[in-house]
This record gives C-alpha cells, sequence and structure tokens, in this order.
C-alpha cells in the first residue's frame, strides 16, 4: 500500500479540503511542483492556477488564487487568498465577470481602483484559461 500525504487546502471563508491523498500538483510561482508523502520540506508561493489532488486514481481539480504552499514532515498545507472548485462556475459566468472587470479598470478613478481592478482581471482571465482547457 502506498503512503498517503495529508493535505490541507484552506481559503480565508473555509477549509476547503483536509485529509489523505496520494499527490498534490501545485502551481507554484516557479512553476508547477508534485508533492508526494516523504516531500523534503520547503515553501513556495502561489500562481493562479488549478491545484491536481490525486486520490484512489480520481483527480480533483480546484482554481487557486494566490497564496502559499508549505511541505512539511506532516504533509502539505497551501493557504489560498481564493480556491474556487472549477464544477462551480462556467465559462460564460466568468467571461461576463471578466467583461464587467475589465469594465471596472477601465474606469478605474486612481492608482489603488486601478491596481485592484487590474488584480481582478488578471484573476479571472487565468480562471478563464483553466476553464479553455
Amino acid at each position: 500500500m502506498t503512503e498517503k500525504l495529508s493535505f490541507d487546502l484552506v481559503s480565508p471563508e473555509k477549509r476547503v479540503f483536509a485529509g489523505e491523498v496520494d499527490m498534490v500538483v501545485v502551481p507554484g510561482e516557479l512553476g508547477d511542483f508534485g508533492v508526494l508523502a516523504g516531500h523534503a520540506p520547503f515553501m513556495s508561493t502561489i500562481r493562479s492556477g488549478t491545484i491536481a489532488i490525486h486520490e484512489d486514481g480520481a483527480v480533483t481539480r480546484t482554481f487557486i488564487h494566490g497564496g502559499f504552499a508549505e511541505v512539511t514532515p506532516d504533509g502539505l498545507t497551501i493557504l489560498a487568498e481564493e480556491a474556487i472548485a472549477l464544477d462551480s462556475v462556467t465559462a460564460d459566468a466568468v467571461s461576463a465577470e471578466l467583461q464587467q472587470a475589465r469594465e471596472t479598470l477601465a474606469m478605474a478613478r486612481d492608482d489603488h481602483e486601478r491596481d485592484t481592478a487590474q488584480a481582478q482581471v488578471d484573476k479571472l482571465e487565468a480562471l478563464l484559461g483553466v476553464l479553455a482547457h
């Protein structure tokens, strides 16, 4: 029997996932990395993208935006700024939200509004790209 990895995915709203899995593939800032049980400890910031949770032959994908991942001898913890189950959104809904975010960006009155709107556009473009594949 293969050793399992203890995995926690936490967003500000809730604990999204907690359990024993076979492997998790994470979109690190410097590239994707896979974590198995017994992985060497390290930390990484996360770029917007999809984590793939491998569990008993099935793969569950969740879009995450921002945050960091920490691998310890006890397992993997991801603290994400936002986590979105891919089966809870549609490309049409994200496209509509992206259009609204672009309009908000175009009407920004100062640097703070512009930075906030640009971050939303970037996140939605990444999510739409994930949904397209």
